[in-house]
């Protein structure tokens, strides 16, 4: 069982302003490559906010919830809901394997010590920037799979992308995207809201799982905290989503995944 505490509501040095502004600055990292931004927001509630590594985790998952919740009806808005619906065996199949995925990662996650969640979270932070320049920087085709090998391979990537978001608090919209575009040949913006559909109900298990241990108890002493941070975060990725395409991903993908990489770093020597 992991020994994490939570800490106060807001700390004393930390006010509701900066929570909101950290918040929106995430949500405009994320919006400006079409992600919710929830990787870059673990690193500042531990290092900034100083949250232990298991009470980071659940609080970063409850504002991804949001974020998720909020994006939803903007992308079945701009990719019909009838559209997405044909696409059911898709999210079927993966969601075959990341329910299972999101249960044992948050399994693992508060039966970790505390030191070693640390590092597991680092490494999951390189992953998420290698993701990140792999999907921006080179053209997704997909793998052209037999059906025999394509259904257990989508439970199979399901399972990690599951394991990954639970542990990280993470929708996992990052890795969803390209197994999508890679494993079944969809289209990016199509990728995009299926990505949401299959990481709402994996993070609904996720936090099933987390509400059975005591560390739950961090988001309802933190509840202001979440929910300041929560909007600020939505109000980021909304500006965020209007500055897309303004800075090149020739700099910005860049940018970003040594952001990743320093807060990997940062996160791992953490005590």
């Amino acid at each position: 069982m992991s020994t994490d505490q939570s800490l106060p509501l807001l700390r004393p040095t930390h006010s509701a302003h900066v929570v909101f502004g950290a918040g929106a600055a995430v949500g405009i990292l994320g919006g400006m490559i079409g992600l919710g931004g929830a990787e870059f927001r673990l690193p500042l509630l531990i290092g900034l906010f100083g949250f232990a590594a298991l009470s980071a985790v659940i609080l970063n998952k409850a504002m991804s919830l949001v974020v998720v919740l909020v994006a939803l009806p903007a992308r079945l808005a701009a990719v019909p809901a009838a559209e997405i619906a044909t696409r059911w065996p898709v999210a079927v199949n993966l969601l075959a394997g990341s329910l299972l995925g999101a249960w044992a990662g948050a399994s693992w996650a508060v039966r970790m010590r505390s030191a070693t969640l640390y590092k597991v979270l680092a490494v999951l932070m390189v992953l998420m920037a290698v993701a990140l320049v792999v999907t921006h920087s080179t053209t997704l085709d997909t793998l052209a799979l037999p059906r025999g090998v394509q259904i257990p391979a989508g439970v199979s990537a399901g399972f990690g992308i599951g394991v990954v978001a639970a542990i990280m608090g993470v929708a996992g919209g990052e890795l969803l995207i390209p197994t999508i575009v890679l494993l079944f040949g969809e289209d990016i913006k199509t990728a995009g809201s299926l990505s949401l559909l299959v990481s709402l109900p994996t993070m609904l298990v996720a936090f099933a799982r987390y509400s059975r241990d005591g560390s739950f108890a961090v988001l309802g002493a933190n509840l202001r905290f979440a929910a300041v941070m929560a909007v600020g975060s939505v109000t980021g990725a909304v500006l965020g989503g209007l500055l897309l395409g303004v800075f090149p991903d020739l700099v910005l993908v860049p940018a970003l995944a040594v952001i990743l990489l320093v807060s990997a770093v940062k996160v791992a020597r953490h005590h």
